[in-house]
């Protein structure tokens, strides 16, 4: 069995795209919620006002795993430059497998977060 080098550029490479992605998501639940300030304006029936309640709770929960995946990545990058200051250019096994299940989750998120938002725009198109 070859074994594969897996150098730090590389894990440093995803995590700011990963960082990219969440900070765009971050910045897109400000602008879904201006939505739903637009709709809390217009609409005064119960069952339009729980619809808006249920994703105005949703962001918030979302901004809350985007912030905690966030700081994760930061976690993982300290990790990455303490390795790097031993002059090793590649990472230990335990550093990738924690690398390796965090891609899992922002795969897992990515999907999640799609989801919501054609959910949520299915709502926009309905009563905006």
């Amino acid at each position: 069995m070859e074994k594969v080098i897996i150098n730090n550029s590389d894990l440093h490479f995803e995590h700011k795209q990963w960082d990219s992605e969440l900070a765009f998501w971050k910045d897109e639940l400000k602008s879904f919620n201006l939505r739903l300030d637009e709709l809390v304006k217009r609409w005064t029936k119960k069952e339009v006002l729980q619809k808006l309640e249920h994703y105005q709770n949703e962001f918030m929960l979302h901004k809350g795993i985007i912030e905690k995946l966030q700081g994760e990545i930061q976690v993982h990058e300290a990790n990455i430059a303490a390795q790097e200051r031993t002059g090793k250019p590649a990472l230990d096994t335990i550093l990738v497998k924690n690398h390796s299940e965090f891609r899992k989750k922002m795969e897992e998120q990515r999907q999640i977060y799609a989801d919501l938002k054609k959910e949520f725009f299915r709502f926009l198109s309905q009563y905006m």
